[in-house]
């Protein structure tokens, strides 16, 4: 057993896998910060709604960057910041700093108005506490052209145990997620889903009224969710059912995001995904990748000469 506990957490693994989640976590960053920029002054700075960043309620113990100033221009510098350190992320350039400037800006926003997040930008803000501690920046990344050079396309090896915790992380959510809808009486009496398709206020595209007006289809989706959600908690560990598992969950939220309006939850929940990827079949897929990329370059160069030649 200590042998196992061992290996789980530190036995080297390439980290291809952790090159695609760091990229996949950038590019949903950055959708997220230009998704706050467009209302971050009423939401974000002294003048709006909530003038007071030491407002009645919020813990004694938090802090964030705008408890040293919330001006406009404290704001929207703050926004570039987390947007740059965003794009830092997806190229791998500076990979620690980036990570630490994210989790910072999130942080930063989500203490200053919480009242305007959810479990999604919660999650957000995990991950990029464990991007900081990975070594997210190993590899496809601008630090690692700047190290190799042309071993730019290796994996090196090192200690799983960052990208383990975003493992577990992902069946913690999906176990909490139960244990909470469990203990209520919509999800218990198979009601959840009709209520859910009938939010006026956050619905996206409204199911039809056969869908969220009949019993049994709602009985349908409320139990399938529960079976799909304690499915991925538990299976998504065997490596033989994780496609399928995941596969499902993709569909599942996809479904969601369709309907609801439920911000960057389900695209979080999709970096974790890619967190169970096997680093030899990530490691294989960006090869091959490569290797597609490189002869569509190579067979445009000859034309591309051609080209040139009869024009002149």
């Amino acid at each position: 057993m200590t042998a196992a506990w061992r290996r789980f957490w530190f036995a080297p693994e390439e980290t291809s896998t952790l090159a695609l989640v760091r990229i996949a976590f950038g590019l949903v960053v950055l959708a997220w910060t230009a998704a706050l920029a467009h209302d971050s002054v009423p939401l974000f700075t002294g003048a709006g709604l909530v003038p007071d960043a030491d407002f009645q309620g919020r813990p004694t113990a938090s802090w964030g960057l705008l408890d040293l100033t919330d001006t406009r221009v404290a704001v929207a510098a703050l926004l570039a910041l987390l947007a740059l350190a965003a794009m830092c992320l997806v190229a791998g350039l500076f990979t620690r700093v980036a990570a630490v400037v994210v989790f910072l800006g999130i942080l930063s926003f989500e203490r200053r108005n919480p009242f305007v997040f959810n479990s999604g930008d919660g999650l957000l803000k995990v991950i990029a506490f464990y991007m900081m501690l990975a070594p997210a920046g190993e590899s496809l990344s601008v630090d690692r052209l700047r190290r190799a050079g042309a071993a730019f396309w290796a994996f090196p090896r090192r200690a799983p145990w960052a990208l383990r915790l975003m493992q577990l992380q992902l069946s913690v959510v999906y176990l909490a997620t139960l244990w909470t809808k469990l203990s209520g009486r919509t999800w218990n009496d198979g009601t959840a889903i009709s209520f859910a398709l009938r939010l006026d206020d956050l619905d996206r595209f409204r199911a039809p009224g056969w869908i969220s007006g009949s019993e049994l289809i709602s009985n349908l989706l409320t139990y399938g969710t529960l079976a799909i959600e304690a499915s991925i908690a538990i299976l998504v560990w065997n490596r033989k059912l994780r496609p399928w598992v995941l596969g499902v969950g993709v569909l599942l939220h996809l479904g969601i995001d369709l309907t609801i309006r439920v911000g960057f939850f389900s695209y979080a929940i999709f970096v974790l995904y890619l967190a169970f990827v096997p680093p030899d079949v990530a490691s294989g897929r960006l090869l091959a990748l490569r290797d597609r990329v490189s002869a569509w370059l190579e067979r445009r160069q000859p034309r591309a000469a051609a080209a040139r030649g009869s024009g002149t």
